[in-house]
């Protein structure tokens, strides 16, 4: 696993399909990258970073404390995102992520993107309009798994 940030990857993303051959370079000028070995946990609930996370290569747990338990949520796989909100309005994370393998993440801080606005005003209103499509693809994923739940409970009375 190499720790260089892939322009055919990045390219592929939700972060990078729009961009030009220039702006995917000065994106990845800002861009970070973390190698998270598996069963290392890349950010915790309630953590302060802001940054966004794109997972490039490997497999990330996503989990939520339940009642001083993490508990699973979803699995991540390569190309996906976490971060959006807490990149976008700086709320606290939502969700610990945690390796489920030996994982390499692309990260963007808000701080050095927002760098970008007068350089490059029109590729961070791309990144805006990707990262507005990244949380729409999150909601009808959640809006899908909501509906197969409830279906599940009138169907079978919420019996196993």
């Amino acid at each position: 696993m190499t720790n260089a940030i892939d322009d055919a990857r990045l390219k592929k993303s939700f972060l990078g399909e729009e961009l030009l051959e220039e702006e995917i370079e000065a994106l990845k000028g800002i861009m970070t990258t973390e190698q998270v070995s598996k069963g290392e946990t890349l950010i915790n609930e309630e953590d302060e970073d802001r940054r966004l996370f794109l997972l490039a290569e490997g497999k990330i747990e996503v989990l939520n404390d339940q009642k001083g338990k993490l508990t699973h949520v979803y699995s991540m796989s390569p190309g996906e995102f976490a971060g959006t909100r807490a990149f976008i309005d700086g709320t606290p994370r939502a969700a610990t992520l945690r390796a489920q393998e030996d994982s390499l993440v692309y990260c963007l801080d808000p701080a050095d993107f927002e760098g970008l606005i007068k350089t490059y005003p029109h590729l961070v209103y791309k990144i805006m309009r990707a990262i507005f499509r990244i949380t729409h693809v999150n909601l009808m994923r959640m809006n899908r798994e909501a509906k197969e739940l409830a279906n599940y409970v009138y169907k079978m009375g919420g019996r196993y």
